[in-house]
């Protein structure tokens, strides 16, 4: 073989595309049926270049020990109404005091509108959004996880850089 032939070689099918990193977004809802809906409106949505990957609790008490497993679940799509009519409301102050997770954003989500006063409950309970069930089109849907990923992008973006000048602060002072 002279030095100037080509050797070609078959080329291998490529991998699918998977990605490498997912938001992490968990539905609370005791109604099978919410899950199976979100799931299937943003099924191949992304959102700032990554894919979603949806967590689901039927309870409060599911959805806390689900977030102590995956304590990097960037939104959450609440319920209000589960249990009782205060099932989601307590589960956020679980969310936010006894998990201590101020950087998850919380969407809360009612098929009953009254149950939580909207400025209230947004105001006193660190809640990103609240919306009623019936008004969640995909578009809208859509727009309320980006928004609150958004949210928490910012959020970790700034604990990261807080924790960054720390260290530099922590290190010049050893110097």
């Amino acid at each position: 073989m002279a030095n100037d032939d080509l050797i070609v070689f078959d080329s291998e099918p490529e991998a699918p595309a998977v990605p490498l990193e997912y938001w992490k977004v968990l539905v609370v809802d005791d109604d099978q049926d919410v899950h199976r809906a979100t799931r299937y409106s943003l099924a191949e949505c992304a959102v700032l270049g990554r894919s979603l990957q949806f967590l689901s609790a039927f309870s409060a008490a599911e959805a806390a020990l689900l977030l102590d497993q995956h304590r990097d679940t960037a939104v959450i799509l609440l319920d209000v109404v589960m249990e009782d009519e205060t099932a989601g409301l307590r589960l956020v102050r679980t969310i936010r005091q006894e998990l201590n997770l101020p950087d998850v954003r919380i969407v809360l989500r009612t098929g009953q509108p009254g149950y939580a006063p909207e400025e209230e409950a947004i105001r006193d309970y660190d809640i990103n959004d609240y919306k009623s069930k019936n008004e969640l089109t995909h578009t809208r849907l859509l727009t309320t996880i980006t928004a609150a990923i958004r949210s928490f992008a910012y959020i970790r973006a700034l604990a990261d850089g807080r924790k960054d000048l720390e260290r530099i602060v922590d290190a010049s002072s050893d110097l």
